[in-house]
């Protein structure tokens, strides 16, 4: 490197090739995205707009991009820190600084800078002070002067310095040495390494006198006595450990046999034999169990916490992304009811935007069912209900009765019932958020109303909710809560952009996601809404405070109007592509308008005569194919068995359907509808091998299980996937015995229709080019 300081924005070609190679990217395509970061690109914008510069690099790609950029800069700054104090120390020579700048690793630079880091007063500072450095030098040289080390070591006895014997001065001199050692760099990262791959971890129960807590439930009860290496062990059982460590339940360590550390040093330290090597053997012993050993432990209990951390991020995120792209029922009216015994049940309904109309308790539970099912009738009817959602806390089974019940009684078929998770819903309600929406609305109220709209569109209502409430994680509170958040506030962002977002209908909570746009921004696009009526471009929201060239550009293609003035508002087609567009629609002569409701003219396109990279004209293509796509699932409604409402009711060998609602490291917990999640173990869910539950099973998933143990005492429940599962042959996924999943549309034996499966009567021809378009938009509408 150049003598000048570099600064930490522009990466050195060495780190630049290096992140290529280890993110298994084209160099061309770092570059390009690393100048769009630079330059305030989101990464939905960059991953979808602009694939020309990236080489089409996905969101997982660029985020990981963004996160070793973060990483490398952090570390040219510390490293021009580093340099400049050992500068200051007059200590930098040209082969030190060479080393510290080819280091790409942040422990090996913390390693370097070990030995000039101030410190506190040390054994060997004092051996110092007295003189025995040069008697440290000669043990550490390991090269004969013709004097004999105890003749030499004679020489520094110091009665006024407290070096009294020669035994005095050479244990100072091995102290110095024993300091040398665990400051080498080299040998820090040997032993280090050493730890790591025959390292284990042992927990034991902690002592219960001095007022330690008690393990009441035992939940760590398999950790009183455990050990397990700590190159293996498993994110969620370093966490379980940590986590008694921290209620003072267990105590943890890292077993090392000494004689593999020590050995290991000898190899790295030892030159040649002479009367030195006793000494040496000594300050080696001396510096793994006073120095090394300890803090070499608290970097690996470290590097694990950090290695934990990111599995159980990594699970809370994929969890949520799966939640958030739950299928949504459609902008249908919903009956939300939450839950009560002796309170009665909240009722609340939504029109099929989710607007609020109307609110109720009922008091099935209590001898009112006759004024319950009146109430409910006159709503549904009312209100033109065509779904009624059940959140699944206390009462859930029994109100579900009662629903199913009532519909039986006035033949509702055409109306469905589900169970919605309620998770997070009271956190919702008693959030600014709530209040803000519902201010003259009781708590209760707002949990229906969130209970409703959740089945109408799982993704616009729970962006409201703290995404740790919602009951998805593994370990969530015991993580790096900073860590966390930027992760699952990433998930949100590329879950909401992946979607689109209709300006006209989507709350601020729900805007505030959209790329470019900020909270202040998406609060500032309602305030104008609601002044101005509705949009009808995507140019219009160019006026709203906030909203610059930059917000627009990022912003702009994720951004739906539905009826507006330019079709291609209400597609992904990014308003600079409009031009392409407008071309590619002169070639096959017809408008736009025309090619969004007869895709099949697209058949005709001569894609060289158009003006555009192959990666924007193939999205292009795709998206006028499909217009305003939803890219999630069609809506399925678990079927709960109507005998098993609660834990008492579940037996052995019982088959039954559930949703599962949480997946760990460990397996898959499943709600089977008796208010106490089931576990499928990693090794019950799949009669083939597979790394992570991730591969077998999501959550929101609809899947059907075998009990294999219930325990009413504990609370647990046993279940299996793999019991129903016929033999994997020829490498085929195994699929369950006696059903298979409904496809699209399909109706399940014994359940109400639904909106997406009952026949729905032929529409007469729209009648003029606007009649089209305005039927084409009511294919997608978001809060």
């Amino acid at each position: 490197m150049a003598d000048q300081k570099q600064d930490a924005k522009t990466l050195s070609p060495e780190i630049l090739l290096h992140i290529a190679k280890t993110l298994n990217v084209p160099l061309h395509s770092l570059v390009a995205t690393i100048g769009l970061l630079d330059e305030g690109g989101t990464v939905p914008f960059i991953a979808r707009y602009r694939k020309e510069a990236t080489g089409a690099l996905d969101e997982v790609q660029i985020r990981d991009i963004e996160d070793r950029l973060g990483y490398f800069r952090d570390l040219v700054s510390r490293r021009e820190t580093i340099l400049a104090s050992i500068a200051e120390q007059g200590k930098l020579t040209d082969e030190l600084k060479a080393r510290i700048e080819k280091t790409l690793d942040k422990s090996e630079l913390e390693d370097l800078y070990l030995p000039y880091r101030p410190k506190r007063r040390t054994k060997a500072t004092i051996a110092r002070e007295k003189g025995l450095e040069p008697l440290a030098d000669y043990l550490w040289a390991q090269t004969a002067t013709g004097t004999p080390l105890l003749e030499f070591a004679q020489t520094f006895i110091n009665p006024e310095k407290e070096v009294a014997t020669i035994n005095d001065a050479l244990e100072g001199a091995r102290h110095i040495v024993a300091e040398t050692i665990s400051e080498t760099a080299e040998l820090r990262k040997a032993a280090r390494q050493l730890l790591f791959d025959e390292g284990v971890i042992v927990s034991r129960k902690a002592s219960e006198s001095d007022g330690k807590k008690k393990d009441e439930q035992g939940k760590f009860k398999m950790y009183y006595d455990y050990r397990e290496p700590v190159k293996t062990i498993p994110s969620h059982r370093m966490l379980a450990i940590r986590r008694g460590e921290a209620e003072s339940i267990l105590y943890f360590l890292i077993e090392l046999d000494p004689a593999r550390a020590t050995g290991l040093l000898r190899a790295g330290i030892h030159k040649a034999e002479g009367d030195w090597t006793p000494q040496l053997d000594l300050a080696i012993e001396d510096c793994w169990s006073r120095l090394l050993s300890a803090s070499i432990q608290g970097e690996i209990r470290l590097e694990l916490k950090k290695r934990s951390d990111l599995d159980a991020i990594g699970v809370f995120r994929d969890n949520l992304a799966n939640l958030l792209l739950a299928a949504p029922a459609g902008p249908i009216s919903v009956l939300g009811l939450d839950p009560g015994l002796r309170t009665g049940c909240k009722v609340a309904v939504v029109d099929e935007t989710g607007k609020f109309l109307a609110h109720d308790v009922i008091y099935p539970h209590t001898g009112q069912t006759a004024k319950a099912t009146q109430t409910l009738a006159h709503l549904v009817k009312q209100h033109d209900v065509r779904a009624i959602a059940i959140g699944n806390g206390t009462a859930s089974r029994e109100t579900d009765s009662f629903v199913r019940d009532f519909l039986a009684e006035h033949k509702l078929t055409d109306i469905f019932k589900v169970m919605v998770s309620e998770s997070g819903a009271s956190v919702y309600s008693a959030s600014d958020v709530a209040r803000q929406e519902f201010p003259d609305l009781d708590l209760t109220v707002r949990g229906a109303i969130s209970i409703a709209r959740r089945l109408q569109d799982p993704l616009s209502e729970l962006v409201k909710v703290d995404p740790k409430s919602i009951g998805v994680g593994q370990y969530q509170h015991d993580v790096d809560q900073r860590q966390l958040q930027q992760s699952l506030e990433a998930v949100i962002e590329t879950c909401v952009n992946k979607v689109g977002v209709d300006l006209n209908t989507s709350s601020w909570t729900l805007l505030r996601y959209v790329a470019g746009i900020t909270e202040r921004t998406a609060l500032n696009i309602v305030a104008y809404r609601d002044a101005n009526g509705r949009f009808t471009s995507r140019a219009q929201i160019k006026q709203v405070p906030g909203i610059g060239p930059k917000s627009f550009e990022q912003a702009a293609g994720f951004l739906r109007i539905r009826g507006g003035e330019q079709p291609l508002d209400s597609t992904a087609v990014h308003p600079e592509s409009y031009a392409v567009v407008n071309q590619l629609a002169e070639t096959v002569g017809a408008s736009i308008a025309e090619i969004i409701l007869n895709p099949s003219l697209l058949d005709k396109v001569d894609k060289s005569k158009l003006q555009a990279g192959s990666f924007t004209l193939n999205d292009i293509l795709a998206e006028l194919r499909r217009p305003g796509r939803d890219p999630r699932d069609k809506f399925v409604a678990p079927a709960f068995h109507e005998g098993v409402k609660e834990l008492t009711d579940v037996v052995p060998d019982m088959i039954l359907e559930g949703v599962v609602t949480n997946v760990t490291k460990f397996g898959a917990f499943v709600d089977i509808g008796v208010h106490q999640d089931g576990l499928v173990h990693i090794s019950e869910l799949s009669n083939r091998f597979i790394k992570e539950p991730s591969e077998a099973v999501k959550a929101g998933q609809i899947v059907k299980v075998k009990v294999l143990s219930v325990d009413t005492v504990s609370k647990r429940i046993a279940l299996s996937m793999k019991a129903l599962m016929t033999p994997a042959q020829g490498g085929q996924r195994p699929q369950p015995q006696g059903a298979r999943p409904p496809q699209p549309g399909q109706q399940r034996p014994g359940q109400p229709s639904r909106p997406q499966q009952k026949p729905q009567p032929k529409a007469p021809p729209p009648q003029s080019m606007e009649d089209k378009l305005a039927a084409l938009s009511t294919r997608w509408k978001v809060r």
